[in-house]
């Protein structure tokens, strides 16, 4: 009970640390290089350190954004591997071992979607009509998140997920004891990015690094993953998401005609 009390602290506190630090980022001079915005300005005067400085502080805020809003919906395989681990002299590194592949996946993730964000961000600059109507890429967005809800893989990889016992008996081999544990924690993090990947990019539409947001997507992905009845909430999500892009659709729409 001790050792359960300890691992729950301390993961509670690795989170509440990576949220405290996102908000007090966000309130500071740097706090700009945690939306997405900024990437459309990225070497733009040629020099590596303009590129260097950005890249590196959009790598730090989305790992701790991920620690803020994904480790928490993880934290009942967590526990089930920590509990499995907990006679082995290195369990604690072990766990860790599961937190860095985990944490490793999200941000290989992260890497692609800023590409994409930077990519976007250059194709806008080029289109006179993106310019001035960048509500097409949040509209696009919530489409492309909305969608999602509907689809084969996303219930798939949520399957997996919301199954951690089924998940570690599975994965975890029990020998070669640190590659496998790291192994988890991957493959742990390819189903999550599978179940999550949409939503997620829901923060580039939104901001990242906008804590409101982060708040709200984060409770809607645990409630999913976690929650007994959390299957049920992908569907009316899905019809939610794209209730709100055709809401900006038909918007827009009236504006042009009037």
């Amino acid at each position: 009970m001790a050792e359960r009390k300890v691992f729950l602290w301390t993961i509670s506190s690795l989170v509440g640390l990576a949220w405290l630090v996102l908000w007090i980022w966000n309130r500071s001079p740097y706090g700009r290089y945690l939306g997405h915005a900024q990437l459309g300005e990225i070497g733009r005067d040629g020099g590596t350190v303009s590129v260097f400085l950005p890249v590196s502080l959009y790598l730090v805020g989305w790992t701790l954004m991920t620690i803020a809003m994904m480790l928490p919906t993880t934290l009942p395989l967590l526990e089930i591997f920590h509990r499995l681990t907990a006679r082995r002299p290195e369990h604690s590194q072990l766990t860790a071992l599961v937190i860095t592949g985990y944490l490793s996946v999200w941000a290989g993730f992260g890497v692609a979607a800023h590409l994409a964000d930077w990519a976007l961000h250059e194709i806008v600059e080029r289109s006179t009509w993106l310019e001035a109507n960048a509500w097409v890429i949040g509209a696009g967005t919530l489409l492309l998140a909305g969608s999602f809800q509907f689809t084969r893989l996303k219930y798939r990889c949520l399957d997996k997920c919301r199954a951690p016992l089924s998940f570690v008996m599975e994965y975890w081999r029990g020998r070669h004891d640190r590659r496998n544990a790291l192994l988890l924690g991957i493959n742990h993090g390819i189903f999550c990015v599978g179940c999550c990947w949409a939503l997620m990019l829901l923060m580039f539409a939104v901001g990242v690094g906008n804590v409101g947001w982060m708040l709200v997507l984060g409770a809607v992905m645990a409630v999913e993953k976690n929650m007994p009845w959390g299957q049920k909430l992908s569907a009316p999500l899905g019809v939610a998401l794209l209730g709100w892009a055709g809401l900006i659709l038909l918007n827009h729409s009236w504006s042009w005609q009037s």
